[in-house]
């Protein structure tokens, strides 16, 4: 029987409802997960940048309206 081994994961961010860490799974790939509230969001690397890039955009339009 081959025992399969756990994903090491990292805390990136923690608040009291809101959770974000990456994982390195067994097969050598980095994963990204979001928990906000009772919703989960879970990243490929690729999906992840891109989720970035977009959140940093979002953040930008924010700052700059105010809205």
């Amino acid at each position: 029987m081959t025992e399969q081994m756990e994903p090491k994961t990292t805390t990136i961010v923690e608040m009291d409802d809101c959770f974000a860490y990456s994982a390195e799974e067994p097969d050598g790939e980095t994963t990204f997960h979001l928990q906000i509230n009772n919703v989960t969001l879970h990243f490929f690397m690729e999906e992840w940048q891109t989720a970035l890039e977009f959140l940093r955009k979002v953040v930008d339009s924010f700052d700059q309206t105010g809205k």
